[in-house]
């Protein structure tokens, strides 16, 4: 008889190419897996998957079944979320955040999320955007927070939050209250995002002009190395205000009147069809609404891209 196990199983060796790669995925040897993809194909009587020692493909037969598959561990996910208590989504969701966010709104998800699926458990990982683009297209991760859907087919996305990016230093650098033009911050080192991101970019072109003075320009990666550089008066800081309320807050930053303007940072969920899309789904769900109730300007809760395939 068909087990929702084998059927699983069956998906994930497909899904990752190999049997090594369904074993660490769920958590057992390469002999089970072996084993149980053995014995669906004693019960369905055909041959699923061609083997080698490298790789494992689906037969024609293999492409029928995943289509069967894929419905029915669906329709299980969903029956589990819909008609079970809260407690029935369970195992676990690696989750890849843009630290952006982890200084903002991330700490009330994980409450959310606690409260909502008392069973799901989080391993959260922190990175750079196209770090973390590599990882969900490389199935290392299932969900994604970051700036923007990554440019690949078969991607799932939800449009999380906007955050306006501002002008920010140390009030002992005596900038003052007064606009300041670009000619007045470009005497100041620039602190922003780590290279190779957007917001790195966006800031490289905004002073990359022939009457400036060579821009110094300082990235990092850590955000908190960002701020504390600020905060220290080592230069100005092009980052989101929403991320440093506190330090504006007590005085320790301030936010720079200019009349320059930076594109603002669109932070984006995106995931890859699985047979846990319903819990991924779900999570990202919250993700939306919780980022509405943070301090900077949302985006629309329904806003929804679906990528093509």
């Amino acid at each position: 008889m068909l087990d929702f196990r084998s059927i699983e199983t069956f998906l994930w060796v497909v899904k990752l190419g190999s049997f090594r790669g369904a074993a660490q995925r769920l958590n057992t040897t390469q002999p089970a897996i072996s084993q149980r993809i053995a014995q669906l194909e004693r019960e369905l009587g055909v041959k699923l998957l061609n083997r080698d020692h490298r790789a494992a493909s689906p037969t024609p037969s293999g492409r029928q079944m995943l289509v069967y598959a894929e419905k029915l561990m669906g329709l299980r996910t969903q029956m589990l979320t819909e008609v079970g208590d809260r407690s029935a989504m369970r195992g676990v969701l690696r989750l890849g955040v843009a630290e952006t966010i982890v200084h903002d709104w991330l700490p009330r998800l994980i409450k959310r999320v606690n409260d909502s699926y008392p069973n799901l458990s989080l391993e959260i990982e922190v990175d750079v955007t196209p770090n973390l683009h590599a990882r969900l297209l490389a199935q290392e991760i299932e969900l994604a927070f970051a700036l923007g859907p990554p440019s690949a087919p078969g991607i799932r996305n939800r449009v999380l939050c906007d955050y306006p990016v501002s002008f920010l230093a140390s009030p002992t650098l005596g900038l003052g209250d007064a606009p300041l033009t670009v000619e007045q911050i470009a005497r100041f080192p620039i602190i922003t995002f780590p290279r190779k991101t957007q917001p790195y970019e966006n800031v490289r072109s905004l002073f990359n002009r022939p009457d400036l003075p060579p821009i110094r320009l300082h990235a990092s990666a850590s955000l908190a190395t960002v701020i504390h550089m600020a905060i220290e008066g080592l230069g100005v800081a092009v980052i989101p205000a929403a991320i440093v309320a506190r330090e504006l807050a007590d005085g320790r930053l301030q936010e720079l009147e200019t009349d320059m303007r930076i594109s603002p940072l669109t932070f984006t969920a995106s995931w890859l069809a699985s047979p846990e899309m319903i819990a991924i789904e779900r999570v990202a769900e919250l993700a939306a609404q919780t980022a509405q109730t943070s301090s900077h300007a949302p985006a629309p809760v329904d806003a929804e891209l679906v990528a093509s395939h």
